[in-house]
């Protein structure tokens, strides 16, 4: 199966969510409910929290393997002769410069350079790409792209119901994977995708994952979800895989210090404050949306650099939450933008923007004001967890 047929093989249409603004539901959302799941509404989706403990979920991915349900992430996808043309002026990566089966990182900026949003864009043939966007900011990358594809030969597409989007993390994903698909697992590199089959169902397979361990993430007809989540599970049971929902998502996320949308990144950053300036890639040929105001932010950075983002790890056991102070010396040196226990460590953790004065990892005398108390905080490098490889 080629690449180009991909898009053609996972397409398949479910209905849109309803004007009256009731939840979306995944493929997935009858198998959730049966696992005695708790639902949540996430970014306007029913999504599964937690099936049991959020704990016992978390340290699964970490030392086994955890199953995720992702269908409400947001595909877009893009074609024609000028997709990546669209795609390089629209996003502040270098896309053209993407190959076949490989994926990239990247941010779309408004002409201010503050982030929208932050996307995998996958290339599934020469003049084909994927754009995977955040639920909740779907729409916004959605009508950003179609506005911005006045004059290309490209067409923008919204396959936001074309996919379900299952994941599996941890170290014996690859294992349980490879029980049931006969592609190349070994030779799929990190930040890669392929064709293939799993268990019978067609499928983009991608070395890709927000949890900081190795693991998969399989795009597949939202007919095939129910069939293939039920291959996986059975195909996991003796390697210890569990069901995992969002709660441990964003505890693994936090612990390997990958920024999460509304919190580390947002519009009134740009990625050059964000410390992710690295994304911008000014040596590409033509015009971007937000260059001139990208290349004022970095050199503002350069002259008068702007707060770091820092881990914090608690010395007591009170936790940090988003928009919390960070306290030096009885002055607030920073905010907090997420904060939650950390079941690896065993400590409550925290990631904050901060004063470059007190971003040095050991840097004394740093809290956060919890509800007026200033609890003792030690300033360290991000990630607090990096998987052994």
């Amino acid at each position: 199966m080629g690449r180009n047929d991909l898009a053609r093989h996972c397409l398949g249409r479910r209905p849109t969510v309803s004007s009256t603004g009731e939840l979306r539901h995944t493929a997935l959302d009858a198998l959730h409910r049966s696992l005695g799941a708790t639902m949540t509404d996430f970014a306007g989706w029913d999504m599964p929290l937690r099936y049991g403990s959020e704990r016992d979920e978390h340290l699964a991915v970490r030392t086994k393997a955890g199953l995720f349900d992702l269908s409400h992430m947001g595909e877009i996808t893009v074609t024609g002769p000028q997709a990546a043309a669209l795609l390089d002026f629209a996003l502040v990566g270098n896309i053209g410069g993407v190959k076949p089966g490989r994926a990239r990182y990247t941010m779309i900026c408004r002409a201010d350079g503050g982030i929208l949003d932050d996307l995998i864009v996958y290339r599934l043939g020469e003049t084909e790409y994927m754009v995977v966007a955040n639920a909740s900011n779907a729409q916004v990358v959605l009508d950003a792209l179609t506005e911005r594809a006045a004059g290309f030969d490209a067409e923008v597409r919204d396959d936001r119901d074309a996919y379900a989007l299952l994941a599996v993390q941890g170290p014996e994903s690859p294992g349980i994977l490879k029980s049931l698909t006969d592609a190349d697992l070994d030779g799929l590199k990190y930040y890669a995708g392929l064709p293939g089959t799993v268990a019978g169902v067609p499928a983009l397979i991608a070395r890709t994952g927000y949890t900081g361990e190795d693991g998969f993430e399989l795009f597949v007809k939202p007919e095939h979800a129910v069939e293939l989540w039920q291959a996986m599970t059975k195909a996991g049971e003796s390697a210890g895989l569990v069901p995992c929902g969002l709660s441990c998502r964003d505890t693994l996320r936090l612990e390997a210090g990958m920024p999460l949308y509304g919190h580390e990144l947002t519009t009134s950053l740009t990625p050059f404050d964000a410390g992710l300036g690295r994304v911008v890639k000014f040596e590409k040929e033509g015009d971007f949306v937000g260059r001139e105001a990208l290349r004022e932010a970095a050199a503002r950075a350069e002259s008068q650099p702007p707060r770091v983002l820092v881990g914090l790890v608690a010395e007591g056991r009170r936790v940090p939450r988003a928009g919390y102070a960070v306290v030096a010396g009885g002055e607030v040196i920073g905010e907090v933008t997420s904060g939650a226990p950390s079941p690896t460590l065993g400590k409550p953790i925290a990631i904050a923007y901060v004063d470059p004065a007190h971003a040095t990892p050991g840097t004394s005398g740093v809290g956060v004001d919890i509800r007026g108390s200033h609890e003792p905080y030690e300033v360290v490098a991000l990630p607090f967890y990096k998987r052994q490889k």
